[in-house]
């Protein structure tokens, strides 16, 4: 059955609600998201238009997860864009560690923020560079937390299980066999990389109840779903988080000049990123 077209009211309505719930603006051009990726719940749950689908959404939790899960987008996949990466291990990384050696730290501690991190690849990714740069974790005291708005996108990021396809799409088959282990038809990343990820459903647009500061936010092509309120809000929440040497990494399209000034970009090779600026 053909679901009913979304009128402008209720498309205002479930506009206002998204972008509540997870900070996605979608504005009169998008009704056709709704339609396409909200009809099979429309079906399910015998909602006879969008406004009672609305309303049944609001009051069942279970239900508002799959709207969310259905909105956004979860694209990714190892070492996406891979400039950031190479920023990471040639350059971020390095100075990083000389910083925490001179200060006669031990073990040293590395703090990586994965925000938006959909089902965990952008972690791992940053997990295998570490491992790649250092070669064994010992002396350092490194963990990653990676946040995202769908709880089902967390908990596949937590089982750490890949299909073939998924690690096809970013690296080569020596580093698949070196940072991966087969189980059954796919593949699990190896415990000692697992180790250092923790994942949990947040709300970025929210202040962030993680342990801060973070030597290293990823927080890419996100902002590009928000209004430009919603950026600035984005943005302070993750600079208030951020080490006072820390780097923050966002998409290679994406901009927070004007927005935020208390960034100051830095440009590496093919790589811009933020830092906070000094007084």
């Amino acid at each position: 059955m053909t679901p009913p077209k979304i009128s402008r009211d209720d498309l205002s309505a479930w506009s206002q609600y998204i972008r509540t719930t997870c900070g996605i603006s979608l504005d009169e051009s998008k009704g056709y998201l709704i339609e396409t990726r909200l009809a099979h719940l429309l079906r399910e749950t015998g909602s006879a238009h969008w406004q009672e689908l609305l309303k049944k959404t609001k009051v069942n939790a279970a239900l508002r997860t799959q709207v969310i899960d259905a909105i956004t987008t979860n694209e990714t996949s190892f070492f996406r864009d891979t400039s950031p990466f190479e920023l990471l291990r040639h350059k971020l990384f390095p100075e990083l560690i000389d910083r925490r050696s001179k200060a006669r730290l031990k073990p040293i501690p590395i703090r990586i923020l994965s925000a938006a991190c959909s089902t965990g690849q952008e972690a791992y990714s940053t997990a295998i560079v570490l491992k790649e740069l250092l070669g064994s974790f010992a002396g350092y005291d490194i963990r990653i937390l990676g946040l995202d708005i769908s709880d089902t996108a967390v908990a596949q990021a937590s089982y750490a299980h890949f299909s073939p396809m998924d690690l096809n799409r970013g690296m080569a088959p020596d580093k698949i066999a070196r940072h991966f282990d087969p189980a059954d038809n796919r593949w699990k990343v190896k415990d000692e990389l697992r180790a250092l990820a923790t994942f949990r459903r947040a709300n970025l647009l929210e202040p962030l109840a993680a342990p801060a500061p973070f030597d290293i936010i990823f927080c890419r092509n996100v902002a590009i779903y928000f209004t430009q309120p919603d950026k600035i809000r984005l943005f302070r929440n993750l600079g208030s988080a951020l080490a006072r040497d820390g780097a923050l990494i966002i998409g290679s399209t994406e901009s927070i000049a004007g927005l935020c000034p208390e960034f100051e970009p830095h440009r590496y090779l093919r790589t811009v990123f933020y830092q906070k600026k000094t007084q």
